[in-house]
């Protein structure tokens, strides 16, 4: 979709921004160029809508040559989003959102009806919103307006510079797990320049890392973070770059182990004390069903209860058969093995079960500390290959 041949930025002072840039972002992926500040991300960002006129190279948008297209109306094609959000202050915030579809010729009504579309899709009320001026909205919530206005006129190319870096950590985070829900439904071919590595590592399929005007390495961020390809990558990714690729490795049935699991007659996740409950001693516990991972009687210290449809419904410990204890919160399959970490750290049992998202959220296994050192390893690109298949 996006596409750059040795594209070359250098002002009348001599100085270059950016140098030989070649590289191509395929249609729906979402790019995030990082690096310190003055190092050329944002400038490669802008020669994209013509904000910055390159001095030597070419881009390509959807195989045309931007050189030959009318500045404005490429623009108009293109989503721009940026920290200052930009919106017009004498302007409610519907029709700062139908600002692009009303420019194209869209008729009032309908650009306002898409307007009201947008904003719903990215979590704030038309109804609640609509009629309110920038200065009524939070921080966060004018950052969601200028994703929406961005969209409205539905650009197959999204460009957004540091759009999450003037708000606080808390709604930072929200907004970037609202963007990514977004950006799941809509799937728009997106630059994102940033200076913060972990919300590169966290938003990107691939991650370009800019030294000074070059792009030092552009991978996936598992590859970035697991091997870095020159010095200068493995320094600005951090000695503690194994922890932050907990955030981009996800938990699969390989990470995960088998333990004895019992179902009970009339237990359910809702209501593990039903009739045929868990809490009356003697009560006869029933092995699982060969569609259950582990399952067994066995004689081991503790074993997974099971709801009538495979679901968690609690634990069991070996000398008090009939009680059933609390399960810890439970991660689904595909989950980042940083949000499995942070809820074995939120309980004591040094397990977590396993849930499978596409099986209507049935049991799928137990994931231990040990797990997802294993998992980090598998992962790990730079990891022997000999140690991986041998555990």
């Amino acid at each position: 979709m996006i596409r750059f041949e040795h594209v070359t930025k250098r002002y009348a002072d001599g100085t270059t921004a950016v140098d030989d840039l070649s590289f191509e972002v395929a249609e729906g992926e979402l790019v995030t160029l990082v690096g310190p500040s003055g190092c050329g991300k944002t400038t490669t960002m802008k020669m994209v809508n013509r904000l910055v006129e390159p001095t030597e190279g070419r881009i390509f948008l959807d195989g045309e040559d931007i050189s030959a297209v009318d500045p404005v109306q490429l623009r108009r094609r293109i989503g721009y989003v940026i920290q200052q959000v930009g919106l017009f202050p004498h302007r409610t915030v519907l029709d700062n959102t139908a600002t692009v579809p009303h420019l194209l010729g869209v008729s009032r009504a309908r650009a306002r009806a898409r307007a009201a579309e947008l904003l719903d899709l990215v979590g704030l009320d038309p109804k609640t919103y609509g009629a309110r001026y920038p200065e009524q909205l939070s921080g966060g919530q004018r950052q969601r307006v200028g994703v929406a206005r961005a969209l409205a006129a539905d650009p197959p190319v999204l460009l957004m510079d540091e759009p999450f870096g003037a708000v606080d950590p808390v709604v930072r985070e929200h907004l970037q797990n609202e963007f990514l829900r977004l950006q799941s439904q809509v799937r728009k071919t997106v630059l994102l320049v940033t200076h913060d590595l972990e919300e590169a590592v966290r938003l990107g399929d691939r991650i370009a890392v800019y030294g000074h005007g070059t792009i030092e390495q552009f991978d996936t961020p598992a590859t970035v973070l697991g091997a870095p390809a020159t010095p200068y990558v493995a320094d600005f990714v951090g000695a503690d770059r194994s922890l932050k690729r907990l955030s981009v490795t996800a938990v699969d049935t390989a990470a995960l182990e088998e333990v004895p699991v019992l179902r009970r007659p009339g237990t359910s996740a809702n209501n593990a004390d039903a009739a045929g409950g868990l809490t009356t001693p003697g009560d006869p516990a029933t092995a699982g069903d060969a569609t259950v991972p582990g399952a067994t009687s066995g004689d081991a210290p503790w074993s997974v209860v099971l709801d009538t449809d495979g679901r968690v419904a609690g634990w069991i410990t070996a000398d008090q058969p009939g009680r059933t204890h609390p399960a810890p919160e439970p991660v689904a399959l595909g989950a980042s093995l940083r949000e499995a970490l942070a809820a074995l750290l939120r309980d004591d049992t040094g397990w977590l079960p396993v849930t499978d998202p596409t099986q209507g959220g049935r049991y799928a296994g137990v994931l231990t500390p040990a797990g997802i050192h294993r998992a980090l390893r598998r992962a790990d690109p730079a990891a022997p290959r000999e140690e991986l298949t041998s555990r």
